[in-house]
């Protein structure tokens, strides 16, 4: 991604001492199921958006890496800890994990990995009773909550 190219996505982590931008839509986006992207995002499952190298770049700060296996490493916040991505070495893409976008909703999962490692009740999510956040912490607790995390912009 050259400097003369206006992002078409960005994101970044919870401190704001790391951001990217991202100059071409993702090649997929998909979720994986596999224990160990499970134990990575530390949730039910991870999802992702592939992006080839020559369209992402990071733009503030660089994250820690974690090799997780032979073939793979993960970035990280070393400051916050927010998991970034999952590239595969000498791969030609690096796959950004789409709750670290500014923009979540502009990336969209259409396929899934790792389904030999699925939770069975992730398939009912949908289905459980929910509340917005106003409804779980009350308009007064809520108001008193100071959001620590980088805006969802630069």
């Amino acid at each position: 991604m050259t400097s003369a190219t206006k992002p078409v996505l960005t994101g970044g982590c919870q401190c704001g001492a790391i951001r990217f931008a991202v100059a071409a839509p993702p090649v997929k986006v998909s979720i994986c199921h596999c224990r160990m992207c499970q134990k990575a995002s530390g949730a039910p499952f991870a999802s992702f958006a592939d992006i080839e190298h020559s369209d992402f770049a990071w733009t503030r700060g660089k994250p820690a890496a974690f090799r997780s296996s032979s073939i793979a490493e993960r970035d990280f916040c070393a400051g916050c800890g927010t998991p970034l991505s999952f590239r595969r070495i000498d791969g030609p893409r690096i796959e950004i994990m789409t709750g670290a976008f500014d923009r979540p909703d502009r990336v969209i999962p259409t396929l899934q990995y790792g389904s030999e490692s699925r939770l069975g009740w992730v398939v009912g999510i949908a289905n459980l009773p929910s509340q917005t956040t106003l409804q779980n912490y009350g308009a007064e607790k809520l108001s008193g909550i100071v959001n620590h995390q980088h805006p969802d912009h630069d």
